[in-house]
């Protein structure tokens, strides 16, 4: 299933009566942060924490494949497929909604557990602060949108089949390309909502988005005041956030209130000069051209693979052919198994986007946030703080989950980059 992605956030201190003044404030006594480091308690915390998480997002990969498998030797899909055909039989698009609900409702509830974990794993460990009823409402809100997205996609996806039998995966590549740049363009204005408040920026710091303006000014470029948000997360999570999300009027900077109470003016100029790199560098029309890339790869070897999977075993199965609406579950595995195979590759794309981003932040503060290194460098050493990042992770797990370089890595970049002592040129700020 089509899934997005994409999240960050910006805010500053306590209600700004005066104009900020831009001093890099540091805590009594601390040194000035060169690496990411954590005090001995918080440092077992995270690492117990990392692991915990790493464990369970293999594991959760590996139960995800084996729901597949079950719902396909238990027939589920036969099933769910007479009842559509008797319950709308002259109407392929009541079927496709019919089946397409009973089989999201069928997986997900049986992956339910992975996700009761990862929600019990967040408040252990005191990175959720969500109550149960909350986190249960968000996640029926998510099944409803699932249902209905899925119930479209299939009438699309299976009526394609049907006219193309061999050529299906590039016809439905093509009609997924305005799908999913439609969904990229509401899903800040339609979808996000519905999961969580956002409020203006200006109208909760119109001190701060007139300092924010000095920094967009100095990187040339125009993001108008009503296109900055706040985000209510500490209703949520204690963790801190900013992104870019949207495409062209919908296309937006986010921060998130925990951001802004835990950073000092000069970091979220930082933060909020990284999600501007993202806004300035087309971030999100790489990610949006890489996503359809990688759904085309994923649908050609989808068929070839299905093909060939049901011409052994769709008899058993219970399938009629590919274009049977019980063939669901089949390419959902195919999927399913290229998702996993993909994450470092996708990763990777998203570590180097993200490398890019922190070098466009650094430089378009340097001049207005004093000693704009530190701030950057601090900024990481209170994100990693926050989510309990693991200083030292693996080689493997950083090559296979990290969509961001690592904190550590981070922090050491930022307190050394420094192109203007040596007289070199910025690379995007000029």
């Amino acid at each position: 299933m089509l899934r997005r992605l994409i999240l960050l956030a910006l805010l500053a201190a306590a209600a700004l009566a005066q104009p900020p003044k831009f001093e890099l404030r540091q805590p009594p006594g601390r040194p000035q942060v060169k690496t990411y480091t954590l005090p001995p308690d918080k440092l077992q915390k995270a690492i117990a924490y990392s692991d915990a998480r790493n464990r369970a997002h293999f594991a959760g990969v590996a139960y995800g494949i084996l729901v597949l498998i079950t719902v396909l030797a238990w027939k589920a899909g036969p099933k769910f497929r007479d009842w559509a055909e008797i319950a709308s039989p002259r109407r392929r698009i009541g079927q496709a909604f019919i089946f397409g609900t009973l089989m999201v409702l069928t997986v997900d509830i049986l992956d339910l557990p992975v996700s009761l974990y990862l929600q019990n794993l967040g408040l252990r460990y005191e990175q959720s602060v969500q109550s149960w009823p909350s986190w249960f409402r968000d996640w029926a809100m998510g099944e409803l949108i699932g249902c209905i997205l899925t119930g479209f996609l299939l009438w699309i996806l299976y009526g394609v089949m049907r006219r193309s039998p061999r050529r299906w995966w590039f016809y439905f590549w093509l009609t997924s390309i305005p799908i999913v740049i439609f969904l990229e363009f509401v899903s800040p204005v339609v979808i996000d909502p519905l999961f969580n408040k956002y409020q203006p920026l200006e109208a909760t710091q119109p001190v701060l988005v007139a300092q924010i303006e000095r920094v967009v000014q100095r990187g040339g470029l125009s993001i108008p005041p009503d296109r900055m948000y706040q985000m209510n997360a500490s209703e949520k999570v204690t963790t801190l956030n900013a992104y870019v999300s949207g495409i062209g009027a919908s296309k937006r900077v986010v921060v998130w209130d925990t951001t802004m109470k835990r950073m000092t003016v000069g970091e979220i100029l930082f933060v909020f000069g990284h999600e501007m790199g993202h806004y300035v560098l087309g971030h999100n029309y790489i990610l949006t051209g890489a996503t359809l890339l990688v759904i085309l790869i994923f649908l050609f070897i989808g068929y070839h693979t299905m093909r060939r999977a049901l011409a052994r075993w769709g008899a058993a199965w219970g399938i009629r052919g590919m274009d049977d609406w019980a063939s669901l579950p089949v390419l959902m595995l195919m999927l399913a198994v290229l998702s996993f195979l993909a994450e470092p590759v996708m990763n990777a794309v998203s570590r180097e986007l993200e490398h890019n981003a922190d070098i466009y932040g650094l430089e378009v503060v340097h001049g207005i946030v004093p000693d704009s290194s530190q701030a950057a460098a601090e900024a990481f050493q209170i994100l990693g703080e926050a989510s309990l990042s693991n200083p030292n992770p693996s080689p493997f797990i950083e090559f296979w989950l990290y969509s961001h370089p690592s904190v550590g890595d981070r922090v050491r970049f930022a307190a050394e980059y420094d192109p203007w002592k040596n007289g070199q040129s910025p690379k995007y700020v000029k």
